[in-house]
């Protein structure tokens, strides 16, 4: 059975983040700046070079990789909570090469910002809290 908790929505932010600034450190960033406890975002633009994480199901760890040459963001969602009272940034992203190779997964930190403007939608009346989930190994929502 789904777990949800019902919200409302908040502020609506529309902006650029800054030049050569590490991409996910300055999501953080921003939404510590807003004071947002719990929102969602996109972002469209293109990185210099990106750091991504995959998740091994099985040995339940991630694997971290490099794509060392700019790419273009296709698609980049994630989510902003809270884990052990820190602000926790949950963030995938799709990129493109100029073949059109696609490279995706889980932000890591050292992603380069080229250029990124970001869509931040506030998410009022709810506390979205994460922790360890023993079935996945993963920190979850603990609705």
């Amino acid at each position: 059975m789904s777990k949800v908790v019902e919200g409302r929505l908040g502020r609506v932010f529309i902006g650029k983040l800054p030049y050569n600034s590490d991409l996910l450190q300055a999501i953080k960033s921003l939404a510590e700046e807003l004071d947002i406890q719990a929102g969602y975002f996109t972002i469209i633009g293109a990185v210099k070079q990106a750091k991504l994480r995959y998740y091994d199901q099985e040995k339940k760890e991630y694997l971290d990789f490099a794509v060392e040459k700019p790419l273009e963001i296709v698609s980049c969602i994630g989510n902003i909570s809270k884990f052990k009272g820190e602000l926790l940034i949950h963030c995938h992203i799709v990129l493109a090469d100029r073949e059109g190779n696609t490279y995706g997964g889980h932000l890591a930190p050292g992603t380069r910002v080229f250029a990124a403007e970001i869509h931040l939608q506030e998410v009022a009346g709810v506390v979205l809290e994460r922790a360890y989930d023993e079935v996945t190994g993963l920190n979850l929502f603990s609705l």
